[in-house]
């Protein structure tokens, strides 16, 4: 290479260099441009870049490859530069010459390779940007995800621009039992459809994002809510691209219509304002539709308040495990208790009802759940070592804990720490909650089925998928719930004929059959009559402190009524 080339290529590499190196603004026609001359400079015909998440997806072809340069003559591969990086991101450039072009000499190989890592070198720096954003703002389906959210809700409280927007957060209705009927492809085929609907209607105005499963969220400007609820409350989408097959598609939503003037001091403030109405509209009926309001607010600050409590209040052992007895009706004997939780906080009892639903908001009722079969564990223990009476008691689990794919190992465990004999635990679930993978409710049933741990299904008959989850699970016990026993001044026969039916069934199924809120002796003679063997409720006996109810065990027997 002569002096003259070699001053030709540094001014040409500089250039290309300084238009690379401009920082995170830059120009890509200017750095096109450089690229070109230095390959018009070494006679090249095309330059190439591949960009490739794995070895695995470059060996399929499947990844990003550019055209950097093509002066439209025919040309060989002439020379590549590979790069791995520790992330295993794989970039190649190539570049390709006509073949009858004389050769370059050693020193113009060196200088073409250094150009060719330079170019490399940007590549990877920029591609991973583009990555990394994708990993970060994206879930591994390609929705936005919830920090894409918090991003947009903090860009717009920067503008000061919140006010006069709405923020929505919807779940996807009885999505498990479309998945079942149509298949999860075609389910997720079906979901596509829906959002892009919703996608269509915010454009530039706003952004849908998915929380995960069917959760969704989404924050656009406040003219467009007609339209994206009247969307929400029902719409049919296609879910089989071939014959143009379509499924009824609604959303149980939270509505939060943010003020002019609102400032969040973080983006969570408005997920704190959407997610409780989500909540609540999913306790209610169909296309249920539920605006965050004052009264609201009052509850988001009790929940906020109660979640701050709750760790300490766990250390400080202030839940306390009350038993409510089971009776076996034709004997009257004390088959069984069902472990419930009272929280005992400056010597008052906090009512269930005002703190359970808020622990249900996060993981934190997972952890009580395990903190309440520890506690039963220990107190069976202590029952067998003291050469006490023992029953069968049954454990409240949430559904929550689906979410973990080592629950089974974790309740064994604890049951096995405490070398408590299987078959003094029965984990009850309640049925009333439907967004959880079936297979997963199946799967853990099963396997505690398998190690002979009783399972119960609590609240049959509140929830969608009823049937499909008696005839499919292997439960052990089915506890009916206090609705379908008619009252004593109760003139309508229906409740008495659908226990009958309910009864009848879990009979056929082999299952266990206790009703719950048992309080009157009519109730008792209906259980009778039908061949439901096992009661609960305040006839018998309301849940009991641990002492109270050792002292119902050391008696063993109920007085009931032939």
């Amino acid at each position: 290479m002569t002096n003259e080339r070699a001053f030709e290529f540094y001014r040409l590499f500089e250039e290309l260099i300084s238009n690379m190196t401009k920082g995170a603004v830059y120009n890509e026609g200017e750095i096109i441009a450089s690229v070109a001359k230095l390959c018009v400079f070494f006679k090249l015909t095309k330059v190439t870049s591949e960009f490739y998440l794995n070895a695995g997806d470059e060996k399929k072809g499947i990844g990003d490859i550019k055209v950097g340069y093509d002066n439209g003559k025919k040309g060989v591969l002439y020379r590549t530069e590979r790069v791995v990086a520790k992330s295993a991101v794989v970039i190649n450039t190539s570049a390709y010459r006509e073949p009858d072009e004389e050769p370059l000499d050693a020193e113009e190989e060196e200088k073409l390779s250094t150009a060719m890592r330079a170019v490399l070198s940007f590549i990877s720096r920029h591609r991973m940007e583009g990555v990394v954003e994708k990993f970060i703002f994206f879930d591994n389906v390609g929705y936005p995800n919830v920090r894409s959210f918090m991003r947009y809700i903090e860009m717009l409280n920067k503008k000061n621009a919140l006010g006069g927007n709405a923020a929505v957060y919807f779940n996807l209705r009885h999505l498990t039992l479309i998945n079942r009927d149509i298949g999860r492809e075609a389910g997720d085929v079906a979901i596509y459809n829906f959002i892009r609907i919703l996608k269509e209607i915010v454009g530039e105005k706003g952004i849908i994002c998915r929380i995960g499963g069917d959760n969704f969220t989404g924050i656009f400007d406040d003219c467009l809510l007609d339209e994206i609820l009247s969307v929400l409350k029902g719409t049919p989408v296609i879910y089989d691209n071939s014959t143009g097959k379509r499924i009824l598609l609604s959303a149980s939503v939270g509505v939060f219509r943010i003020p002019n003037g609102f400032r969040c001091d973080a983006p969570g403030d408005i997920m704190d304002r959407i997610l409780p109405a989500c909540q609540t509209a999913k306790l209610g009926g169909k296309d249920s539709i539920i605006f965050f309001d004052d009264k609201m607010e009052v509850g988001r600050e009790k929940r906020m308040h109660i979640q701050k409590l709750f760790p300490q209040a766990l250390k400080r052992k202030e839940f306390k495990v009350f038993y409510q007895p089971k009776i076996d009706i034709a004997t009257g004997k004390l088959v069984g208790a069902e472990a419930l939780c009272r929280w005992i906080k400056d010597g008052s009892i906090v009512p269930p009802l005002d703190f359970i639903p808020i622990l249900e908001q996060n993981t934190d009722i997972c952890q009580l759940d395990f903190y309440m079969l520890e506690t039963v564990c220990s107190d069976i223990r202590r029952w067998l070592d003291e050469g006490s009476n023992v029953v069968r008691i049954s454990v409240n689990f949430s559904r929550k804990h689906m979410m973990d794919i080592d629950l089974l190992e974790h309740i064994i465990g604890i049951i096995n720490n405490y070398n408590v004999p299987h078959e003094y635990i029965e984990i009850e679930l309640t049925e009333t909650t439907t967004d959880v993978e079936f297979r997963d409710l199946k799967r853990v049933v099963s396997g505690l089925k398998k190690e002979g741990i009783f399972t119960s299904i609590d609240d049959f008959g509140m929830g969608f998928s009823s049937l499909n989850l008696l005839r499919d699970i292997p439960w052990s016990v089915l506890k009916v719930d206090k609705s379908f026993l008619p009252v004593d001044d109760d003139t309508s026969t229906t409740r008495a004929v659908t226990f009958k039916h309910v009864v009848a069934m879990a009979n056929d199924l082999g299952l266990e059959c206790v009703a719950e809120g048992v309080e009157t002796q009519n109730q008792v003679k209906l259980l009778r009559d039908n061949r439901c063997l096992y009661a609960q409720g305040f006839l018998f006996d309301k849940p009991l402190p641990l002492e109270d109810f050792e002292e119902r065990l050391r008696n063993g027997h109920y007085d009931v009524e032939a």
